[in-house]
Parts: C-alpha cells; structure tokens; sequence
C-alpha cells in the first residue's frame, strides 16, 4: 500500500499531559524468549482495556530462538507487530502465518486457541511488541479470528511535519487503520517522528491511552520521555487528544482504547471475568477441548 499525505484532521486543542511514567520489568516468557513487560498486571485496571504489553529485542540467537511452542489462550486478543526479524504462527484453528519485518499478526483468542511462535531464523534482530487487548464478556467465547498483514499492507500516511505513521487499529489523519474493533475502539499507531516535528491526535477523554519510546526521545507538555519508557497519558476531561514533539529522532508507539470496566481475573494465558470462568477454561484445556475447531 503506498504512503498516503496526511489528510485535515481536528487539531487538538488541549493535549493530555503524562500521568506517570513506567519502566518495564525483565522477564522471560515461552521457551526462555527475553522480554520487558511494560504493561504489567497491576496496571490492567488503569489502563483497561489493554492487559499486557512486551517489547522485545535482541541481536543474540539465545535471547529469542527458542520461540513460543503450543500455548493456549482464552479470553482476550494478541496483538504481534514485528519491526525486524521473522517469525511462524501456527493455530489450532488451522490458520497460518509469517511475521515478518514490519508486520502485524492480529489473533482474537475467543472460546480458545492453542498456538505456536517459532523464530525463522538463526542469527540477526528480532525486535518488536505484543500487546494483549481484552474481549468484552459477550465476545471472550466468539469463534477464534487471525489476520496478518505484510508491512506492504498496511494503512500508512506522513504528515506536513515529516511524521511517517503506521495505522495499526483505528483512525489518524483521515486514514483508517488495518483493524477495528466496535467495543475497545483500539487506536494503535507507529510513529516515526524526525527531529523538531510535531504529531497531534484527537482522543475520547474517556480513552486510556498511552505511548511507549523505542527510539530517541519525546516531550509531551513539560514531560520528557526517554527511550524504553511508558508514559501513561492522563485522562483530563478539557483535553482533546495528545500533541507529542520530538526534539530529536524518534520512533514509538502511540495506543489508546475505550476501557470495558468489566471484571478482570487472569489466570496465566487466560483472562475471564470470574474464578469460576477461568476454572472451566482450564477444564477445557485439560480434556483437550480449549482447541476444539468445531
């Protein structure tokens, strides 16, 4: 898909200003892949309805090569964007897919899916994000659903400023993105962003929303944002949306969504509203029917 120039949008008039800022925590998740969860469980509430976030990123084969074998999910929907490095999703639901440099693999769990996420290669970086939306009560049992789209694919769009922006899910700058979702209205959006530029988006004051720096730094209002930090955005009834400078070159990502402000219990890879949900999904998993396709 080529670029498209940045069409009129609202300006904002009042941006957000940064509530906090987070640092991820090291960790380490499927066969030993290393990661930093920046969106962590004690936060899920706050920024609700978005459940985990994890950047990864490594030139060393060890940190990522053992990938993600068979793991099943319930509840929720991943979302994967890889900005370098290839990787293989197979699914209990007979889909299929290569993420691969500038990629995004989107997969609604629903009633249950049991998948894998295998490394296709030896050597190099692989560098990128998954994100976990949550599912409102009446969808977390809905058919499982993936897509992926190629970087070719997807929505992008570059402003009078110079910012080149990816849309993931949602709208910016009159260009629709790749995915939307009715209940979350999940915006997600890459930005690159050149020194001395600056990008506006409009945001519901009842948003959560957030952004996370991977490159450079950013300033929001009197808030400065260095690299590999979160900054959660507040959510101030006056503002309109976040104006985000950069002061030199910058790359992050910008997510925002409508919180569900449903029950939330987590169980490892499922997320329900009751114990007693997550009791029956782990039933389910154990008679082998989580990954049932019929």
């Amino acid at each position: 898909m080529n670029t498209a120039a940045s069409t009129s949008t609202t300006p904002v008039t009042q941006s957000r200003t940064v509530e906090r800022m987070v640092a991820g925590q090291a960790t380490s998740d499927g066969a030993g892949v290393k990661l930093t969860r920046v969106l962590t469980q004690n936060l899920q509430h706050r920024l609700d309805p978005f459940l985990m976030l994890d950047a990864f990123g490594s030139d060393k084969a060890d940190d990522y090569i053992a990938g993600f074998p068979d793991h099943p999910h319930r509840g929720f929907e991943t979302v994967t964007y890889m900005i370098a490095g290839r990787m293989l999703h197979r699914d209990s639901a007979g889909h299929e897919g290569l993420l691969q440099n500038g990629g995004v693999q989107w997969m609604t769990a629903g009633k249950g899916v049991i998948h894998s996420e295998i490394p296709q290669q030896e050597e190099g970086v692989m560098e990128g994000f998954q994100l976990w939306l949550n599912l409102h009560s009446s969808e977390k049992m809905n058919t499982p659903w993936y897509r992926d789209f190629q970087d070719a694919n997807l929505p992008k769009l570059v402003t009078d400023d110079g910012v080149a922006a990816t849309v993931i899910a949602g709208h910016s700058h009159g260009v629709q993105g790749a995915v939307t979702r009715d209940i979350t209205q999940p915006l997600y959006l890459d930005l690159h962003m050149p020194q001395g530029s600056q990008f506006e988006q409009p945001l519901p004051a009842d948003h959560n929303a957030f952004i996370y720096v991977y490159r450079g730094e950013v300033s929001i209002g009197d808030t400065t944002v260095p690299v590999q930090r979160m900054a959660i955005l507040a959510n101030t009834a006056q503002a309109d949306g976040v104006v985000i400078k950069a002061s030199a070159d910058a790359k992050l990502i910008l997510i925002a969504g409508k919180p569900l402000k449903e029950s939330i219990v987590q169980y490892g890879p499922f997320v329900m509203n009751s114990q007693q949900e997550i009791y029956q999904a782990l039933s389910d998993f154990r008679d082998g029917k989580l990954g049932e396709t019929a």
